[in-house]
């Protein structure tokens, strides 16, 4: 059995993958455990990978796929980032690259961002990146080309 794995629009890192029981999986070293590789954790791995390295994001202010409660039904956030006061500051929903990036995709980010109410979100499937600055306040969003560096936020 081989692993291709999909090209991505982000830079390629050196995860450590094995294979146990024929099936693949990635070490997450931000919670310190081996994860089933598939496509969507291929893309947040990347994505976790860019925060940390290129955009300076300190590992301990990001949690991932954290619980939370909507319109009470238990969901699960990829992605939130904190600042170093422990308030949300970010949440990114990654997808599989297969899955093309859409309203639908981003309403279903803003909706789990209604709870969190951060001032960034996120949506990536690895091919496309969309980031968009919120104003809670004004119920307006900003998108923005380029996803500045954590002390720029």
């Amino acid at each position: 059995m081989s692993f291709t794995p999909a090209a991505l629009n982000l830079p390629r890192y050196p995860f450590k993958i094995t294979l146990k029981d024929a099936k693949y999986f990635i070490f997450d070293e931000v919670r310190k455990k081996h994860l089933i590789l598939t496509p969507e954790e291929w893309v947040r791995q990347h994505f976790i990978q860019y925060l940390i390295l290129e955009k300076k994001f300190p590992k301990s202010l990001i949690q991932i796929e954290g619980g939370l409660n909507l319109n009470r039904l238990q969901k699960r956030t990829d992605i939130v980032i904190f600042n170093s006061h422990g308030e949300r500051i970010m949440v990114i929903e990654c997808k599989a690259p297969s899955v093309k990036i859409s309203q639908a995709t981003f309403d279903q980010a803003a909706r789990y961002n209604s709870v969190h109410k951060t001032k960034w979100l996120v949506v990536t499937n690895g091919l496309m990146h969309c980031y968009a600055q919120i104003d809670h306040l004004a119920e307006s969003f900003l998108f923005v080309k380029e996803l500045p560096d954590y002390q720029g936020l």
